[in-house]
């Protein structure tokens, strides 16, 4: 039984390394392209970056969707660590706010689908 659960383990160990090695190769890839194409300015505040400070400057992806990567860089933006965060809690706020306006507009609804159905059955 224990050798079932090492390999268990180790199976599951193997996947998540996977995971962060395709993750970390996937985000070298756009971050170096973006790089290379953009200046290192933040496109919100306007910091500018040099080789001592680069790794607070990210890359965004606009539409929020991070296997969006078009060779053009066109769903790409440099953000500084702060602008980020900031830019992502607003998404945030605007999806929980839509989801909360949706939630509003279904629960007062004027739809009854039985409405007939007694009149039905008497029939």
């Amino acid at each position: 039984m224990a050798i079932n659960n090492q390999h268990n383990m180790s199976a599951s160990a193997r996947l998540v390394a996977e995971a962060r090695k395709h993750q970390t190769d996937r985000e070298k890839t756009y971050r170096g392209q973006a790089l290379k194409m953009y200046p290192w300015v933040c496109g919100r505040c306007s910091r500018e970056f040099t080789n001592t400070n680069l790794q607070e400057l990210t890359v965004h992806h606009k539409n929020h969707n991070h296997d969006d990567n078009p060779a053009d860089g066109s769903n790409w933006e440099l953000l500084c660590l702060y602008c980020h965060d900031n830019e992502h809690s607003k998404y945030e706020e605007m999806r929980f706010a839509s989801a909360k306006q949706e939630q509003q507009d279904h629960s007062g609804g004027s739809h009854s689908p039985f409405a007939g159905l007694a009149d039905l059955l008497k029939k």
